[in-house]
């Protein structure tokens, strides 16, 4: 029989997507705290329902304002299962993005598109509206939910890439890389949320070598190099940055989400951390690329 998701249901790299919590703390939580308890496929695979990324969000914002992760239990136990949460202007604005990508409606999303970006700042728009939609039409198993994630993903990363070179401002540039198995649009969307007036984000296609950016950097002389990975970093990955952190002369960046837990890793290595979406992600690359961060 096969192992497949259920539509309704999330696996943990999309549940890890979503929220940006380290896989190994999303277990840690369940096994040592008892606090999320998924469903199991028939093959051992977890699986997330709504209600608990809500609830790993809700565990995310506490424990940030300095709420023991010991004392979460008793906080969830004060809120008998965690009602469920209004909905809200976010909600409303998915869905909207929802049912034009189910349409293939390119008119709509445009419109949506644009209002977004004039209402909200643009990693409230990113990370509250369009990221979760793509990730929840890119898990989806629905007939026609590949093509609709497909149609959405096509519209999305030229509009991205279209704002990218709108603030090619006269500031320093900086590039952004990826590593292997990311996607065009989250490394859009990390170059858009870490562009700023003091600096302009020059995103490289995807598939590039990290052992050539060193050519890279010596015809283009970035301000700094930014490189997009997925938490953890493994000691594989560590040693290609740290010979690639030798052979740069501007400083070097990596941007994601859970790095914080890949410190001993890089332990040694000359690099700033950002963390993606974070409201200082983009001040300190200024910081950075100024020389006014100590590594």
């Amino acid at each position: 029989m096969t192992d497949t998701t259920p539509p309704d249901l999330l696996p943990m790299r999309d549940v890890v997507s979503l929220t940006g919590i380290n896989p190994v703390t999303l277990r840690a939580w369940e096994r040592r705290h008892g606090l999320i308890r998924p469903q199991r496929t028939e093959g051992g695979h977890r699986l997330y329902t709504a209600r608990d990324v809500q609830r790993i969000r809700d565990i995310l914002r506490w424990t940030a304002n300095g709420l023991s992760i010991s004392k979460v239990g008793d906080r969830l136990a004060g809120r008998p299962e965690a009602p469920v949460q209004q909905p809200s202007a976010f909600d409303e604005w998915r869905d909207a993005v929802v049912r034009a990508s189910e349409a293939f409606d390119a008119q709509a999303l445009e419109g949506i598109h644009g209002q977004l970006f004039t209402l909200f700042p643009k990693t409230s728009v990113l990370r509250e509206v369009l990221m979760p939609v793509w990730y929840e039409l890119a898990s989806g198993a629905a007939p026609g939910r590949r093509s609709q994630w497909l149609f959405l993903d096509t519209f999305l990363r030229a509009r991205l890439l279209a704002r990218l070179h709108l603030n090619q401002i006269p500031a320093p540039r900086v590039l952004l890389a990826s590593t292997e198995g990311l996607a065009e649009f989250e490394v859009l969307c990390a170059g858009l949320m870490l562009s700023s007036e003091q600096q302009r984000i020059d995103v490289l296609g995807c598939g590039q070598s990290l052992e050539e950016l060193p050519l890279l950097c010596t015809a283009m002389q970035p301000a700094a190099l930014v490189i997009k990975v997925q938490a953890p970093v493994s000691p594989a990955l560590a040693r290609r940055l740290r010979t690639l952190q030798m052979d740069i002369a501007c400083p070097l960046a990596l941007v994601g989400q859970g790095l914080a837990d890949s410190l001993h890793a890089l332990s040694g290595i000359p690099l700033c951390l950002l963390d993606e979406g974070g409201v200082d992600a983009a001040r300190r690359l200024s910081a950075l690329h100024r020389g006014a961060l100590d590594l």
